[in-house]
């Protein structure tokens, strides 16, 4: 029977693109994961990793070896997968990363929904606003909001995502309507975690630069703000559809939006998807309206 005492190790590494990423993905230390990995270089009486203190690469042997051993590790999970899935008891952990108030507000609780339907599966949730790597860190999927650029990650759209342009109507009384995009610039803007808005005038994206005076990488602090009149804000429908539709905020420049984007859960290219991550991006997608 082959022995698989340090094949998680050297896949984890080859992913990961070093040694302590590997440890931190598998949770042990740098020193266990190097000796594993020496074992089975020894064991196979081959050289699988070059390694030196600023770059690890694969030699060609370990290249072959990873593409071999990764297709065997995904079968042997994705059947175990399966037949916990067939008994109705997925089990195993999801690691999920999420943007903060996101997260908090929509995510939490669909997936404490789906933890309900099966309690075998165990949670770890990271709610952050940093973009985080799903391979080094080992996270199962992910939310991201907005347009997505090119990656090796797959993606399923969960909503689409409007962008308004809001202000409070005691700050327009006071300081006049913008009526073009160039009129932000007489205004107060409350700037966020970006250093332009962008809009679309004529079909072209334009953008407009925020002036230093106002910043805050927190949207509840920035709606805040707007509500309470020191200024406008650009947010995303999930933070302010209920302040517009009461007419404690106003929407503004409703012609030059830019056309909707998207929430979208993301998640590593794998061609053995793991059964519990399925079901779960599979349940996601059910959820939204």
């Amino acid at each position: 029977m082959t022995n698989w005492e340090g094949i998680n190790e050297f896949i984890s590494v080859v992913e990961c693109e070093s040694f302590t990423a590997a440890a931190r993905r598998l949770n042990v230390s740098v020193a266990h994961v190097s000796r594993r990995i020496n074992q089975l270089e020894l064991r196979l009486g081959a050289r699988l990793l070059y390694r030196t203190t600023r770059k690890l690469t694969m030699t060609e042997t370990g290249r072959v070896y990873y593409q071999q051993v990764r297709q065997v590790q995904d079968a042997l999970q994705a059947a175990e997968q399966e037949v916990m899935t067939m008994e109705g008891n997925p089990a195993g952990k999801l690691r999920i990363t999420a943007p903060v108030y996101y997260g908090e507000q929509f995510l939490a609780p669909l997936v404490n929904d789906f933890l309900l339907r099966y309690p075998g599966l165990q949670l770890d949730m990271v709610l952050t606003n940093k973009t985080v790597d799903l391979v080094q860190e080992g996270f199962d999927l992910a939310i991201r909001l907005g347009t997505l650029g090119s990656s090796r990650l797959m993606c399923r759209k969960l909503a689409r995502r409007t962008q308004y342009l809001c202000a409070a109507p005691d700050y327009l009384a006071r300081n006049g309507v913008p009526q073009q995009i160039g009129d932000l610039g007489k205004h107060r803007c409350l700037a966020g975690t970006v250093e332009h808005w962008r809009f679309v005038e004529q079909g072209r994206q334009r953008t407009f630069r925020l002036p230093a005076g106002w910043h805050c990488n927190s949207g509840l602090a920035l709606k805040d703000a707007a509500i309470k009149g020191l200024g406008i804000v650009q947010l995303p429908d999930y933070y302010v559809t209920e302040e517009l539709e009461k007419g404690l905020l106003v929407s503004l420049l409703d012609q030059y939006r830019l056309p909707d984007d998207g929430v979208w859960v993301v998640y590593p290219h794998n061609k053995h998807l793991s059964p519990r991550v399925r079901l779960l991006v599979d349940y996601l997608v059910s959820c939204q309206p």
